[in-house]
């Protein structure tokens, strides 16, 4: 498994819990918390009955619950394979050798009731290929309720992250969406990073409009590649030699901003509704240049009637639901940018059937669909603690070109993939999603934290 496969399954299996409660204040309405019970607040086979929410609440079904019986009390140690997790990682590939290392997890980070969640990486192989990086959020709407469990509104949440990773094996294939296979090339790249953002509903918590804020700081280093089946980039075409020189040493300081109305009931697993939303993405440069990406997406998505289970019962937090989900964005870039900033296709999110990053140019287009299908509805547990809450199947299909503008999209060669893959819920904000993918250059492997839409 590669290591960043190992390190989404731990933050995966981590955000299936929650922490533990905290003494009540004299003006806290919650009770002394009682005995932790496995069980409290859900059925023996997994389903989660869901509880009257306060009437106050706005939008009541974008806000998710957790049982009393997925909060266990206690410290890191106490709450050990039950929302904290310490995952050893353990690799070997041709061009990097033997590696390992570790990922420390924590959904109930500082002790705060299921308010923050962190996670570090520490990654190193034989061949000198390494990753340290260090993740943090925080829900910014949080309710714990008088009978036991925590509401949390999914939309707003602060974010902060940091690290530095030194990759052996990046690939470029040049631009256009017509740079054949054969133009496969390598190289390295050293990148450090420290950023924060926010996502916050407008005006109220759950509203249709959503705005998310981030600045991130980066600095790029490059170097020959370390993939012995095909050529160093700097030492191709002197178009790639160019783009190489160009973006070696970059630093750059991103403002990411994105404006939405979106309607659907969630933003990780959505099972209805609809978004609409503008992106733009800007990078001051090193150098005194700048560049943006600019955006534009669109989703829709469909609840369909079960095909392998039952459906909900009762009134269910997650109900198990079948969905036929739509997604499709354009973006466009104005300024400078290095080529490893530019959109591109292929890989996890975009073209599943390519590998990552295999068609790069200054504007891109896609379009996806997904039927996603539930196996085993109400999931599997190992333990009383430590459960799997959903397994489902995916079918897809993708398809999008790229061209040096946005105008000359049209004129792009038509790229298309298709494939099948599991989804393993942990929770309803926790996918873990393992895809298999075809196109007509063969097959892609993808392992990934989230839906690509």
């Amino acid at each position: 498994m590669r290591p960043v496969a190992a390190v989404l399954f731990a933050c995966s299996l981590a955000a299936q819990n929650a922490g533990g409660p905290q003494a009540p204040s004299p003006q806290d309405p919650r009770p002394v918390p009682q005995a932790y019970d496995p069980y409290r607040g859900m059925d023996q086979d997994g389903r989660i009955p869901k509880p009257e929410f306060p009437a106050d609440l706005l939008r009541p079904e974008r806000w998710r619950y957790t049982p009393p019986a997925r909060i266990k009390p206690g410290g890191i140690l106490d709450r050990f394979l039950v929302s904290s997790f310490v995952t050893p990682i353990v690799f070997r590939e041709e061009d990097i050798g033997y590696g390992g290392g570790l990922a420390l997890t924590d959904v109930d980070f500082r002790n705060q009731n299921y308010r923050e969640f962190a996670n570090i990486v520490l990654t190193y192989s034989e061949e000198g290929q390494q990753t340290y990086r260090i993740n943090w959020s925080s829900w910014l709407n949080h309710r714990t309720l008088p009978d036991g469990g925590v509401l949390r509104e999914e939309r707003g949440r602060l974010y902060a992250r940091g690290g530095y990773s030194k990759t052996l094996t990046r690939r470029f294939f040049g631009f256009g969406s017509r740079t054949p296979e054969t133009d496969e090339t390598s190289y390295t790249e050293e990148l450090t990073e420290l950023g924060f953002g926010i996502r916050v509903p407008v005006p109220d918590p759950g509203s249709d409009w959503l705005l998310r804020v981030d600045l991130q700081g980066e600095h790029h280093g490059l170097s020959r590649g370390r993939v012995s089946s095909v050529p160093s980039t700097d030492q191709y075409l002197p178009a790639f030699r160019t783009a190489f020189d160009l973006g070696d040493g970059q630093d750059q300081i991103w403002l990411l901003t994105q404006f939405g109305w979106d309607t659907r009931d969630s933003q990780a697993q959505a099972y209805e509704g609809k978004r609409i939303g503008v992106s733009a993405n800007t990078a001051f440069q090193s150098g005194g240049e700048w560049g943006a990406v600019l955006g534009l997406d669109a989703q829709h998505v469909f609840a369909l009637p079960p095909l392998l289970h039952g459906g909900p019962r009762g009134r269910e937090e997650n109900p198990p639901t079948d969905v036929l989900a739509f997604g499709a964005f354009v973006q466009d870039t104005v300024g400078d940018l290095p080529f490893y900033s530019l959109p591109t296709l292929g890989g996890t999110h975009s073209l599943r059937g390519f590998i990552q990053n295999r068609f790069t140019d200054r504007a891109a287009a896609h379009f996806s669909a997904e039927y996603r299908v539930n196996l085993i509805p109400r999931g599997y547990a190992f333990t009383d603690t430590i459960r799997i809450e959903r397994v489902g199947l995916g079918v897809f299909y993708d398809c999008g070109t790229v061209a040096d503008g946005i105008e000359d999209l049209g004129d792009g060669k038509f790229l298309d993939s298709y494939g099948i893959g599991m989804r393993i819920g942990f929770s309803r904000e926790a996918v873990f999603r393992v895809d298999l993918g075809w196109s007509d250059e063969g097959t892609n492997f993808t392992i990934a934290f989230g839906n690509t839409f």
